[in-house]
Parts: structure tokens; C-alpha cells; sequence
């Protein structure tokens, strides 16, 4: 069984320093951090979990707010909690998954030493859960953009480029009308922060762009991918564009507008935000931005040691929107 003298002489560096990696007494630069850590791995070594927190007043335990409900793609929160958990990993530290979003779980988890630090999911604009974490000790990462981020450190995909790059990828093969199908009624009206940047975000490339648009609220089941497709078709008839933002609808919306007499891309281009597996799983693998779950799950982590181990200021980090296209777009009429 590998000790702490062959991780620090794997490391080369002295054992007071692989210490003082694992238990966060002393800022450690990150090449210096990063051997360590490759080092634990690569000999499997594992301290003895009880003597370091006492050492370090840490329990060394990350809590993760997911909250599960009807209107949000399970598989996709999976992929962010796969994230969190793989990287709390390699930073020997243990997540707490609370599924619920109710004030009293946030403060069992938070008023006491139950866990070193907080990532919440799922935010809203006006986040009820917000002002409960302004008197918590933990450092606190959220998943998401609240209006107001003073004193939180916030990380996610730029969904608001990423309207925008949907748009101008549209535009630029001269489709005027596009439409969006987007999140379910019950994701808008809780003005979750996801959802409505990339609305405002389409739409505001669209005005600079002069391209005519309309947002439909779309269900994640087969019959409201089938209602959502029909009224985007009953108000905008000569569309020719679409972006789709429902990962769990995505497969219906394709089938409903083969049935309509909308083939993809010669009927209408298509542009999915979704995970590349999601698009590439299609019947017709689609063009799309991606929505990296397990790298924005990552940085929440390192985010969250940053803060703990460093004292590090509040920051918030934007994931540049990536396009892949895998030919569900075309020119306009070809």
C-alpha cells in the first residue's frame, strides 16, 4: 500500500507538501499541486480520510444541489452531477447529492460542518435560495447566472452566445425565418437563467441580423414536441430554420416535422443545443451547439477548491459556445 513518502517522492517534492495538498493548510501553486495529485492516482494512494479532516477542520465532502422535477432532462443533469463527482474525485473529496431545492435542506447541509463547500444547479433569475446562502461559511458555486451575482462565484455554458451563434449560423445560409423551440412552460415561468438567456440571446441577434422570428415553449414529451411543432408551423408557415432547445423533445420534434413534410435540412435546417451525443443520436445526426455537462461540472469543482484552498475572489466563467455541424443545415432553397 502506497504512503505519503512514495506520493511525495513520485511528486518529487517533499512530504510536508503532498500534506499540505491534502489538507489545504498552505496555497500550493497549481504545477506543483497538479504532480501531487497525478502522483496519488497513478500509486492509488488514500489517506486516511478521518486524521486528515480532523488536521484540516474539513470533511472533506462537496454538497450538490440538484434538483430533480418533472420539467428537466434527467440524463442531462446526470452528466453535470458526473462532472462534479469525477473531479470532486481527484481533489479527495465525497459529494452529498440533495434533490430537493427546499430551504431546509440547503441549511441542514450548510449551518453546521457537514461539508466543505456548496454547488447549486438549476438557477433562476430571482433565486429564492439565493439569500440563504449570503450568511453561509461554505464557499458557494452556482450552475447558472442569477441577475445579480455579487459575492457568488458562478460558472456555465454562455447560452446567451449561444442564441446568438444559432442565429448567425442560420443567417449565414440566408434563412430570414427561423423559429425556436425551446424550454417547457413550467422551466420559463420559474424565469430559469438558462432558458431565458438563450431566448434573449436569439432574439437579439435576430433583430441585428433583420431576421424574422418566433419562440414557441415546447413540452419534453411526444405530444408537446407534436403541438409545439404545429403552432410554430400555424404562425410562421414559410419558416426555414429552426433551433431546438429541448433535449428530451428532440427526437419527437424530428418525427413530428417528417410527418408535416419537413424533411431535415431540405425542408427545414436544424440546429439542436443539446449534448453531442443527444444530436449525433438523432435519426438525422444534427448540427449543434453543445452543452458541456461533465466540463462545466469540472470547473465548478476547481472552482469550489479555488475558493476553499485559496481564498479565492467571486468570479464567473462563460463557456464559449461550439458549433458542430454535421450537415442538418443548408443554403435557403437549394
Amino acid at each position: 500500500m502506497a504512503t505519503i513518502d512514495d506520493v511525495a517522492r513520485t511528486a518529487g517534492v517533499s512530504t510536508s507538501t503532498v500534506s499540505y495538498v491534502l489538507s489545504g493548510k498552505r496555497p500550493i501553486s497549481a504545477p506543483t499541486r497538479h504532480r501531487v495529485e497525478k502522483a496519488i492516482r497513478e500509486l492509488g494512494y488514500r489517506p486516511h480520510a478521518g486524521a486528515r479532516a480532523l488536521a484540516s477542520s474539513r470533511t472533506n465532502v462537496i454538497a450538490l444541489m440538484a434538483p430533480l422535477r418533472a420539467d428537466v432532462n434527467v440524463n442531462v443533469i446526470m452528466q453535470f452531477v458526473t462532472g462534479v463527482v469525477t473531479s470532486a474525485r481527484a481533489f479527495e473529496h465525497d459529494v452529498l447529492l440533495l434533490t430537493q431545492d427546499d430551504a431546509a435542506g440547503l441549511d441542514r447541509v450548510a449551518s453546521g460542518s457537514m461539508v466543505d463547500a456548496l454547488i447549486m444547479m438549476d438557477i433562476e433569475a430571482e433565486d429564492p435560495r439565493i439569500p440563504l446562502l449570503t450568511g453561509i461559511k461554505q464557499p458557494t458555486i452556482l450552475i447558472g447566472l442569477p441577475r445579480h451575482t455579487q459575492g457568488f462565484s458562478c460558472v456555465d455554458l454562455d447560452f446567451e452566445g449561444a442564441g446568438r451563434a444559432a442565429v448567425e449560423h442560420l443567417a449565414g445560409h440566408g434563412h430570414r425565418r427561423v423559429g425556436l423551440l425551446g424550454s417547457p412552460h413550467g422551466v420559463l415561468e420559474r424565469h430559469t437563467s438558462y432558458a431565458e438567456r438563450l431566448v434573449r440571446g436569439f432574439r437579439t441577434e435576430a433583430a441585428e441580423l433583420d431576421v424574422d422570428v418566433v419562440t414557441v415553449p415546447c413540452e419534453s414529451s411526444q405530444t408537446g414536441a407534436r403541438t409545439a411543432v404545429d403552432a410554430l408551423l400555424a404562425e410562421m408557415p414559410d419558416v426555414t430554420g429552426l433551433v431546438v432547445h429541448n433535449e428530451v423533445a428532440l427526437p419527437y420534434v424530428v418525427s413530428a416535422l417528417r410527418e408535416a413534410g419537413r424533411g431535415i435540412p431540405d425542408g427545414l435546417s436544424v440546429v439542436a443545443l443539446c449534448p453531442a451525443d443527444v444530436a449525433e443520436g438523432q435519426p438525422v445526426p444534427l448540427t449543434s451547439i453543445d452543452i458541456p455537462a461533465l466540463t462545466i461540472g469540472r470547473v465548478a469543482v476547481e472552482m469550489a477548491m479555488a475558493r476553499l484552498d485559496h481564498d479565492q475572489p467571486a468570479e464567473t466563467r462563460l463557456l464559449t459556445p461550439q458549433l458542430t455541424d454535421r450537415g442538418s443545415t443548408g443554403p435557403h432553397g437549394r
